[in-house]
């Protein structure tokens, strides 16, 4: 049997390095140097420049929701983690679940349309296993409806697609870094967005919604 959530553990003396310099920043919260180096790190291997580390994949798919700006039906796929359908009802939105495909178990794009009404905001779909859902076809429905997409890819680090990031597709991905993935940080995760709006409106979200330290401009929080 493959041990397939078995947590991963680097040598305690390289875990301990980190912590020392952690020590000597004196700086253990609000986007320290290690979480900018790791930000960095993983754009050069995952080939992406649209990463904002963040706590959790939970907390990143609420904000991203959240980013939309306005409430309503959400169509998303039933065969995922609880968080992909919680996060939808957290941000007081309604989830229309739509059944998956027998190849990849992702969600069935030809299953989508009859579900879009003019209630319906956003599809969130998940990457299953690391395999991609259609987002060739994802990426044409939603243009076609004037509708948000969102990825839930927790299960698909370091995933290319005709040869680009996985990541870069739709327009706001999530990633769990969760001590049972293939790449984890204990708990952590990450967000990305190819538009400079939502990478500046995640940003925002990760100080707790402040502009400046008596000013707050939107809803916040502890994501970082």
């Amino acid at each position: 049997m493959i041990p397939v959530t078995k947590t991963f553990f680097p040598p305690i003396e390289e875990y301990n390095a980190y912590l020392h310099r952690i020590w000597e920043s004196g700086w253990i919260t609000n986007r320290g140097e290690l979480v900018i180096e790791l930000e960095n790190k993983l754009k050069h291997y995952l080939h992406t420049n649209n990463i904002i580390a963040i706590t959790n994949a939970t907390i990143a798919l609420q904000i991203a929701i959240n980013a939309i700006g306005k409430t309503g039906d959400i169509i998303t796929t039933p065969f995922s983690y609880i968080a992909t359908s919680s996060s939808i009802i957290w941000q007081k939105c309604h989830a229309v679940f739509v059944d998956i495909e027998s190849d990849y178990l992702t969600i069935d794009v030809a299953l989508i349309e009859e579900k879009i009404t003019s209630n319906t905001v956003a599809i969130l779909a998940t990457h299953v296993f690391g395999n991609p859902c259609d987002v060739d076809a994802l990426k044409l429905m939603a243009a076609r409806h004037n509708i948000v997409l969102i990825y839930d890819a927790a299960h698909c680090f370091g995933v290319r697609y005709k040869g680009e990031s996985i990541f870069n597709f739709g327009d706001i991905s999530i990633c769990s870094f969760h001590g049972t993935k293939i790449f984890h940080t204990g708990e952590g995760g990450a967000i990305f967005a190819k538009m400079k709006i939502y990478r500046h409106y995640f940003m925002i979200c990760i100080i707790l919604a402040m502009t400046d330290i008596m000013h707050t401009q939107d809803w916040g929080a502890m994501e970082r």
